[in-house]
Parts: C-alpha cells; structure tokens; sequence
C-alpha cells in the first residue's frame, strides 16, 4: 500500500515539482495552498508524514503544527527560509521532527522522508532492549513501541517519532552517557546530517511533557559538552 505524503506552501511550483517528484517514487501525494484547507484535509484523511511550509496565507505553518500536534503525531517536516533560523528552532519546540532550508535538493527531502517513515515504522515495532510484547519498563516510565506509547507514573505522554526514538536510546541504557552524536544515530539513522541543536530543542520539548504532569521530573539529564543520560529512580 502506497503511503501518503502531505504537501502544504503557497508556492505552487514547489507543490507541483515535488508532488511529481514524490509520486515516481512511488508516493501518493495531497497538496494544499495554505494551512487552513491543510488541516481540514488532514483532520478528515491524516497522512503519513506531512511537509510544511511556515510562511502561507490563513494559517501558517506554525500555528498549524500546533492544531495537527493536538489530533496525532505523523512525522513532519518544516520547509524554511534560510534567514528563518528563529522559527527552525521553534518548529522543534512545538514537535516537528525535521526541518529542511529553501532552497533544497529534492533528493535530499526524499532521502529525509524515507528516514523519517522508516522510524516511524521501526517505533511501532520491537526495538532493541525491550522485553518481549515490545515493553520497555523502566520505573515509572512504560515505553510501548508496537503502540508508540509512553506512560509515566500511569499518565499517557504524547510524544512525536523523534521523542519516542529519543527517549527509548536513553531509558534503555539508563545511567549511560549518550553523546548527541548517538542519538541524532538513533532518531535519525546514520549518514543524516542534523544540526546539535535539533537534539537539544527535542530534549527540551521532551522534559516539558513529562514535567506537566510531574513538576519533580529530573529523569533526562544533561552532561554539558557530552551529552545526555536517563537516569532511574
């Protein structure tokens, strides 16, 4: 079955280029003109990953990141100007797993959409470190990787692709260092190329989500000039 790709930006030769190019790929293709039409069509028919454009008309990127986060959490993809390095950060902040500056190599987004499929299916299938059934338990935090469902303390935390793949390579070695190097290896698989800050906006979104619900989390921490460890209670 084909999978579905999302286009969203006022910019209809970019639609129309990477529409065509998507689909000899073997994509199905929906595009959308601006982010109001975008998320009723995604919120009747969700797609598999969804690529952004932050400036548009009726509703920018941004603000429709934020409603489609509320309803489910595809893999999505900012496209951003290269003086739009505020907003990249942002992006993170607000759960988008990549970000891609204009203008870009069509190859490149294709390479970076098949990346981020590929863990989108690898998080929903047993990983390593965990107990059969796909469960991985580490005190108060549950890891369901058939579900892609995290739950602290018995609350759901709803977490993106790259939230999920980043919490589940530090909960499995707990007290083990992990240099940024690593995780952009285990969130984005090798020979992806993300900048270090992109780890520490996601690190900074994961924290906020646990901590709305336990002001006391301390379980993610960093080693400043090395790296990250998920320490146990």
């Amino acid at each position: 079955m084909k999978q579905t790709i999302a286009l969203v930006d006022d910019d209809r030769n970019i639609l129309t280029s990477v529409s065509m190019t998507l689909e000899q790929e073997g994509f199905t293709v929906r595009t959308y003109t601006d982010g109001e039409s975008a998320l009723q069509g995604l919120t009747a028919r969700p797609a598999d990953l969804a690529v952004l454009d932050i400036k548009m008309p009726r509703m920018d990127g941004m603000e429709l990141l934020q409603r489609l986060r509320q309803r489910n959490s595809m893999p999505v993809i900012f496209l951003t100007s290269k003086d739009e390095e505020v907003d990249e950060l942002m992006g993170l902040r607000l759960g988008a797993d990549d970000y891609i500056r204009k203008p870009f190599s069509q190859r490149l987004l294709i390479e970076r959409i098949r990346a981020l499929l590929r863990r989108n299916e690898a998080g929903k299938a047993e990983g390593s470190g965990a107990a059969p059934g796909g469960i991985l338990t580490r005190g108060d935090l549950v890891l369901d990787e058939t579900k892609h469902q995290c739950t602290w303390r018995g609350r759901d935390i709803q977490l993106t692709v790259t939230e999920f793949l980043l919490v589940k390579a530090l909960a499995t070695r707990p007290g083990i260092v992990k240099s940024r190097d690593q995780l952009i290896d285990a969130a984005y698989g090798e020979n992806i190329y993300v900048d270090d800050r992109t780890i520490d906006s996601h690190i900074k979104r994961i924290r906020k989500k646990f901590r709305t619900g336990d002001e006391e989390f301390t379980h993610i921490e960093t080693l400043y000039g090395i790296g990250y460890r998920y320490k146990e209670q």
